[in-house]
């Protein structure tokens, strides 16, 4: 059976209904009766579970966490209100002033300014590697670090991490790995790998077409006996894991975040994330295939693109191993100069001008002059951020079309 075949069933099956209505109820309040007083001590104990309150978990809502959280064999998630909340809940829910992280690879723009300024302003400190860097992550752990943070995909420099070789060093000290998995969903599968924690910016592939903010973060169980959350380094979580158990880092990640920062997801943007993710499975290799026929063809006609499907990029051999169901819909080109990426944005007639990815349309960013604009010289070499750099998300149109217009546009 081809690797997407079998998230067609399990998505369609999941998120329709056999009794009632068909498509999922959206539950749209932000407040729930309790009957009694002691119904309402059961619902806040947890020994009642019944909604709460739509701050701490939705109905909605927490249908699209089950099937998240069945997708990467995890034993639950929680939804926020986008992907950098999810790498907030995931991150915060875990560091306390002290702590150190380290972040490995190249960075989506908003994470490395949350790790960068916002954490350490709360006195958490961020150390960033490159991914080859092994030795020297090894070497940077110390009994402050908390966790280790790596995208599956280098966004947007494209660069791909070992994920085993860096969960195993995750092991060996200790230390929990999160991965963000937002550009390979379904390709990846960070707790198979050795992750404790998955997140996701749902917004992008997942939901596929634009009109749904969201994120949500994947936990495995805390295992009986022995496990890295029940040593000293995490010793302000024990009291949770000792109540909690197998689940704990979800009631964690509640409790230490969800309730006290309200990074809530919204039930009617969890509802239209579910009839995305109905047809993520047949959109993904789709848009994969586009992917490496138009980074192949455009670099033939001698576009400077950057992907690890060509063999002169530096992970092409990792990609082909680790990486067998693609790496998601992005690809990038350098135009050289600021002007002649301009030129090709303003040429090009199927791309989108837009800070998304993984849309069902074509999208393209000049990153320099956007998400990266008040980055210093020294942090955009470090992300692979060029001044003719454009961040291209390959969509559902046909290919040879998107290969024609991008071809008249880099004129």
């Amino acid at each position: 059976m081809n690797h997407f075949e079998k998230y067609c069933t399990k998505f369609v099956q999941s998120v329709g209904s056999k009794d009632g209505a068909v498509s999922p109820t959206l539950t749209n309040s932000a407040s729930f009766a309790y009957v009694t007083p002691e119904i309402a001590e059961g619902i806040f104990d947890g020994s009642v579970k019944k909604p709460l309150y739509s701050r701490m978990g939705n109905p909605t809502t927490s249908k699209l966490e089950s099937i998240l959280a069945d997708m990467d064999g995890g034993v639950g998630a929680v939804a926020t209100s986008s992907g950098m909340a999810a790498t907030t809940l995931a991150t915060m829910s875990i560091v306390s002033a002290g702590d150190e992280i380290i972040s490995v690879g190249g960075l989506f723009g908003g994470t490395y300014a949350l790790f960068s300024e916002t954490l350490s302003r709360f006195g958490v400190k961020t150390t960033f590697f490159d991914v080859d860097e092994l030795k020297n992550i090894q070497e940077a752990i110390t009994e402050n670090t908390k966790i280790i943070f790596l995208e599956s995909v280098g966004n947007p420099n494209m660069r791909l991490p070992d994920i085993r070789a860096i969960a195993n060093i995750a092991k060996e000290s200790g230390v929990a790995l999160i991965v963000d998995n937002t550009i390979t969903p379904l390709i990846v599968s960070p707790l198979e790998l050795g992750a404790d924690i998955v997140v996701y910016s749902t917004t992008k592939i997942i939901s596929g077409n634009s009109s749904a903010l969201g994120g949500c973060v994947v936990f495995r169980a805390i295992e009986d006996g022995e496990d890295k959350f029940k040593t000293p380094r995490y010793k302000d979580l024990e009291k949770i894991i000792k109540k909690a158990g197998k689940i704990a880092l979800i009631p964690i990640a509640k409790k230490r975040a969800l309730r006290d920062f309200g990074m809530s997801a919204n039930a009617h943007a969890s509802y239209q994330t579910m009839l995305g993710l109905e047809t993520l499975a047949l959109r993904l290799p789709r848009i994969v295939n586009s992917v490496e026929f138009l980074a192949k063809e455009l670099t033939k006609q001698g576009v400077k693109v950057n992907h690890p499907c060509l063999e002169t990029h530096p992970h092409h051999q990792r990609y082909l191993t680790d990486f067998k169901y693609g790496c998601g819909t992005l690809l990038t080109i350098d135009m050289g100069t600021k002007e002649k990426a301009y030129h090709f944005l303003n040429a090009t007639k199927i791309a989108t001008i837009t800070a998304n990815i993984g849309d069902s349309r074509t999208l393209a960013l000049h990153m320099a002059s956007t998400i990266y604009s008040d980055f210093d010289d020294e942090t955009k070499k470090f992300l692979g951020i060029t001044e003719g750099l454009l961040r291209i998300s390959i969509g559902l149109e046909n290919p040879e079309d998107i290969l024609e217009d991008f071809l008249n546009a880099a004129k």
